[in-house]
């Protein structure tokens, strides 16, 4: 996904827009209250509107209720566990924060 730094290490959050939701017929009861997301993440090229920068799609988890079209902040690996310690939820990719503007700046 373009030349910018990479999440392979966890380190840098990633910018995702919502595409769909995901419904599950049961779950682990540590994420009831909240909803599954797909999200296809976004480059620099992907935020300017191109389609060649939008990445491959994944779920994650979403306490903040966007909505699909939205622009959100994704944490993922152990960052996205993070916020609910010293709880354990199951999850991989987190919605840290819902994005009102992207400034490219």
């Amino acid at each position: 996904m373009g030349t910018g730094p990479t999440n392979t290490e966890g380190k840098f959050m990633r910018i995702a827009e919502i595409i769909g939701r995901v419904t599950l017929s049961r779950c682990h009861p540590s994420l009831r209250g909240a909803t599954w997301k797909v999200v296809v993440p976004l480059d620099r090229q992907g935020l300017a509107g191109k389609e060649s920068g939008r990445g491959e799609p994944f779920v994650i988890f979403d306490e903040l209720g966007a909505g699909e079209g939205s622009l959100v902040g994704v944490s993922e690996g152990a960052e996205a566990a993070a916020p609910f310690h010293p709880n354990v939820k199951p999850i991989d990719g987190y919605a840290a924060a819902i994005l009102d503007q992207v400034d490219l700046g």
